[in-house]
C-alpha cells in the first residue's frame, strides 16, 4: 500500500491573512517503507514572508520570488498524490494552505484519504507534548537536522515517527536460509524467516509412553 508523508512551509499561519505556501514536500512510503520517490518544490508565494515565518523556514523574500508558482507545479503535485492515502502532521493547516492555493485556481479541493500523526499522537498520549520534536524525543529519533522547519527534513522525521506511532518498526536485519520455502520477501530485500522445527519419531514415541503411563497413574490416584 503506497501513501504519501506531506509537509509543507508557508508566509504565515492563516489564508483568510492572505498568506500562502511557499514549499512542499512529499515522500512515497510503500507498506511502511520509504521509496526513492519524492516530490518537492519551492514556491514563489507572490507576497512577503512573516517575521515569525521566517523565523520558522528561513527562506528570503528574494530567494522565493526566483521559484516557480503553484500554476506551475500543480498538476506535477496532484499527479504525484493520485489515489494515494496522505500522511499529514497537524493535517488542518497544511490542507487548508493546500486546497486555498486550488481555489486560487479556480480547482477543487484535494479529496485523498488523510490520516493526521497529530490526532493519531493525541489519541495515544493524551495529555502530553505532541509536537513533531516531541515525537521524535519520545521515540529516540535523530532530529538534529532540524535546526529550521524545512519542507523534506519534517517528512523524514514524521514518516519515522508515522511508523512507530502504528507500533510498527522497520525492517531492518536480513534473516536467510536455504529452506526458501519458509521464509517471507518483505519489499524484496527484507527477509523474515521462521524456520519449523519437526519433532522426530522417537521423540514422538517417547511422548506418547509418558502421557499413557502419567494419564493412567493420574486416572487411578
Amino acid at each position: 500500500m503506497k501513501e504519501i508523508i506531506l509537509d509543507t512551509e508557508t508566509t504565515g499561519l492563516s489564508t483568510k491573512e492572505g498568506h500562502r505556501i511557499v514549499e512542499i514536500g512529499c515522500i512515497e512510503l510503500d507498506n511502511l517503507v520509504p521509496t526513492q520517490n519524492k516530490f518537492h518544490c519551492y514556491l514563489n508565494p507572490e507576497r512577503k514572508v512573516s517575521e515569525k515565518a521566517f523565523e520558522v523556514h528561513g527562506y528570503t523574500d528574494e530567494f522565493l520570488s526566483q521559484q516557480k508558482k503553484f500554476d506551475e507545479v500543480v498538476n506535477e503535485f496532484l499527479s504525484f498524490i493520485k489515489d494515494k492515502k496522505l500522511i499529514i502532521h497537524n493535517a488542518e493547516f497544511d490542507l487548508s494552505h493546500l486546497n486555498n492555493e486550488m481555489a486560487l485556481l479556480g480547482r477543487g479541493k484535494i479529496q485523498n484519504e488523510i490520516v493526521d500523526t497529530l490526532v493519531l499522537a493525541r489519541n495515544k498520549f493524551p495529555g502530553s507534548s505532541i509536537s513533531l520534536d516531541a515525537l521524535c524525543k519520545r521515540y529516540r529519533i535523530d532530529n538534529s537536522k532540524r535546526a529550521k522547519h524545512t519542507a523534506l527534513i519534517d517528512c523524514d522525521l514524521l514518516a519515522n515517527v508515522y511508523i512507530n506511532l502504528l507500533d510498527q518498526k522497520e525492517p531492518t536485519l536480513q534473516f536467510q536460509n536455504n529452506d526458501k520455502q519458509n521464509s517471507v520477501e518483505i519489499n524484496k530485500k527484507v527477509f523474515y524467516f521462521k524456520k519449523i522445527i519437526y519433532p522426530t519419531k522417537t521423540e514422538i514415541d517417547n511422548h506418547k509412553k509418558y502421557l499413557k503411563q502419567n494419564l493412567k497413574k493420574n486416572y487411578f490416584s
